[in-house]
């Protein structure tokens, strides 16, 4: 999946979508069969005979398919590799059966989740963009310029339909949202200001050679780092084929549906960038024209979409949250970039959380309380997730309702 998704070009929005549908459709075949869990959308009517494996090898193509056509014919190729696999320890009889309970499956989640608001594309979001210049257009986003070194000019918003798409299992895209962000008066601002103009500044900043090294480290696929990360840990502690299904649809619903709800915030509150922030200035003794971010060193630049909460940092809680459950905290593991060479290790979930919100700050992209607030979103989505949604059978957590607001 993870390979199928970065040659693809999926961005990491959107890649939270795709690891879902993936992983929520091989939980679904798989559980339908072994029926520890209770389903998140297909009910269990898998026929008795049906394996496991070649349910979930089937159900992961599917959606691939449907999602990259243009890989599938290597698409193909590995799933008849693994299917010819499972034929020196199952009948051919239940490979066959577990082949079609796929199918079927991936067939209902995807009708499921084709009309989630994904499409069709909503029209171009500029923000601010023909204000600019006026007062009314202080604080709030507008396209900013993109990578060096020639700082080409900004796109336009990214993903607007994420704020309004229908969640997996949250009640609705504002069920967590948080409050606004700092008043660009307040000293709160002033400080997280202050830090970025230091801290996350393209050339002359206050960063160590390892500050800087760790924000590039971590500007790729946020879900793709956290499906490493569990795939890892899963290995090390040695779950069981359903174990895994349900641990990582559990984990890729949560950050789709983290996503969903980090896009809300960022489209009520359409706060701006750093790049715009200091180039532009809520004052003019706050103004540096001539300020780049250190992020920049990529081709992309600053993320073309509004600031506040940080997608990175509410997904990432999100993770956070649900592999701590599964395998408790303090668990140290190591984690690979699809985006530079090398490995971190941390001794914590939180460990890895904290360092993320660095990344964004250290990067010029993110303020500081962003990232913190954003955290909180995701644990709280994660939270809401994980107590109502693919619970163990006899498992009543969130029947009798709850007063989530």
């Amino acid at each position: 999946m993870n390979t199928t998704v970065i040659a693809g070009g999926t961005n990491p929005l959107v890649s939270t979508r795709v690891v879902a549908l993936v992983s929520a459709s091989v939980f679904d075949a798989v559980n339908g069969i072994d029926q520890q869990f209770r389903p998140l959308h297909v009910r269990p009517d898998a026929p008795h005979n049906a394996s496991e494996r070649a349910a979930a090898i089937q159900a992961a193509y599917v959606i691939l398919v449907d999602l990259y056509p243009a890989q599938s014919t290597t698409l193909k190729t590995q799933r008849d590799a693994s299917l010819a696999a499972l034929a020196s320890t199952e009948k051919a009889q239940s490979i066959a059966a577990g082949v079609a309970w796929g199918q079927t499956v991936a067939d209902a989640i995807w009708a499921w989740r084709l009309t989630d608001g994904i499409a069709p594309a909503p029209p171009p979001f500029l923000g601010v963009q023909s204000i600019v210049g006026t007062q009314a257009a202080i604080g709030a986003w507008r396209p900013t310029p993109q990578g060096l070194p020639n700082q080409l000019p900004g796109v336009s918003g990214a993903g607007p339909q994420f704020a309004t798409m229908t969640p997996w299992v949250l009640r609705r895209p504002s069920q967590f949202r948080l409050p606004p962000p700092l008043a660009l008066n307040s000293p709160e601002y002033a400080a997280d200001l202050d830090e970025l103009f230091r801290m996350g500044v393209y050339s002359g900043s206050g960063r160590t050679q390892d500050q800087s090294d760790l924000a590039l480290f971590w500007a790729g696929n946020t879900a793709l780092y956290w499906n490493r990360i569990a795939a890892q840990i899963s290995v090390e502690r040695g779950l069981s084929f359903t174990e895994n299904a349900h641990l990582f649809a559990l984990l890729n619903v949560t950050m789709a549906d983290a996503g969903i709800a980090c896009w809300d915030g960022k489209y009520r509150y359409v706060f701006w960038r750093p790049i715009t922030a200091i180039r532009d200035g809520f004052t003019p003794a706050d103004s540096d024209p001539n300020w780049i971010p250190w992020l920049d060193f990529f081709s992309a630049g600053t993320p073309a979409h509004p600031e506040y909460p940080s997608g990175h940092s509410t997904v990432s809680g999100s993770a956070a949250f649900i592999l701590a459950a599964a395998f408790g905290e303090n668990t140290a593991f190591s984690v690979t970039s699809d985006v530079r060479p090398g490995t971190r290790s941390f001794v914590s979930f939180s460990d890895a959380v904290a360092e993320i919100a660095n990344a964004r700050v250290f990067g010029g992209i993110h303020f500081r309380t962003s990232c913190v607030r954003a955290n909180t979103l995701g644990r709280a989505v994660a939270d809401y997730v994980s107590r109502h949604a693919m619970r163990a059978t006899g498992d009543d957590r969130g029947d009798d309702g709850d007063n989530e607001k």
